[in-house]
């Protein structure tokens, strides 16, 4: 493996784990703030403090130029992303609303392969099919309480959502710059996010304690401006649908996070999960080890 191969899977290493603990985080701080107000919030001061680092190179952001762009991404990947999210945990269990969601690498695969013209291979398709079954299992004691059709619904509309949102970008990506991208987009989104939490909520409920500012903070610092630069930067430089695969091991992080840190139950469903979702990236993976091995990773 070269260097540019150990910098690409550090890059994976550190975003899987951010996103993985990032659940049980937003969990513990969910019950102090409204759940509008929250999203809304984490995204605008995420937004906001990557463009306070991007200052110096505003000339980049070209507004005129790409405004439409950064709408389009904002309205994808955190207005709709983030408000059918929250807005869809009202009505499933937790757990089944995750695996539906986690339905979006199979989603990128598919809309790279029709609008990105990357290779869906036989072994592609059911690498990314297993790494699916593989939440299934993570989540399996997730399937609690009635299943609402309202709630399947915005569950598959915030995994399209998601899965356009990262093909737009990785689109776009010659045509404006990444790190604005990520910024705006969060600026744009958490703005609207936050100004319809002020309609819908009551600042008022929200409770200043420390579970609430450290969820947060989490947010508005690694949560949203790292890991989405992170993500992007992966996307734009490899192939879309084998760095989507690595998301498979979210939920499975965010389980093991639940059960050390918020003693919920450790199951044998967990360790199914795991077997799968190695499986499944193996299989997305192995075509590119043996013959695109540059292609794949140079970030």
């Amino acid at each position: 493996m070269g260097n540019s191969s150990r910098k690409t899977m550090l890059a994976v290493t550190c975003l899987v784990l951010i996103w993985g603990v990032s659940w049980s985080i937003y969990k513990m701080a969910l019950p102090y703030t409204p759940p509008l107000l929250f999203a809304g919030m984490r995204a605008l001061i995420g937004g906001l403090l990557l463009a306070a680092f991007l200052l110096p190179t505003w000339k980049k952001m070209k507004w005129r130029e790409n405004w439409s762009r950064y709408c389009v991404s904002a309205l994808l990947n955190a207005a709709l992303f983030y408000g059918l999210q929250t807005v869809g945990l009202m009505y499933l269990p937790g757990g089944l609303f995750s695996v539906l969601v986690y339905f979006q690498p199979v989603l990128i695969g598919l809309f790279a392969w029709l609008w990105l013209g990357e290779k869906m291979s036989l072994m592609k398709i059911i690498g990314l099919l297993i790494g699916f079954c593989g939440i299934l299992a993570v989540s399996a004691d997730g399937f609690t309480g009635q299943v609402s059709i309202v709630g399947v619904v915005l569950a598959i509309f915030t995994a399209i959502s998601w899965a356009l949102g990262v093909i737009y970008v990785k689109r776009e990506s010659g045509k404006v710059d990444s790190l604005w991208m990520v910024a705006l987009q969060f600026i744009i989104g958490g703005a609207l996010l936050t100004g319809a939490g002020t309609v819908f909520e009551r600042w008022s409920d929200i409770v200043w304690n420390g579970g609430y500012l450290f969820g947060l903070g989490f947010g508005a610092t690694f949560g949203v401006p790292i890991a989405f630069v992170i993500y992007f930067h992966l996307m734009n430089g490899g192939d879309a649908s084998k760095v989507a695969s690595f998301t498979f091991l979210v939920p499975l992080i965010a389980v093991a996070t639940g059960t050390l840190f918020l003693h919920e139950p450790f199951t044998y469903s967990l360790v199914a999960g795991l077997v799968l979702i190695v499986l499944s990236i193996c299989l997305v993976n192995y075509r590119g080890k043996k013959r695109a091995v540059q292609a794949t990773y140079d970030a």
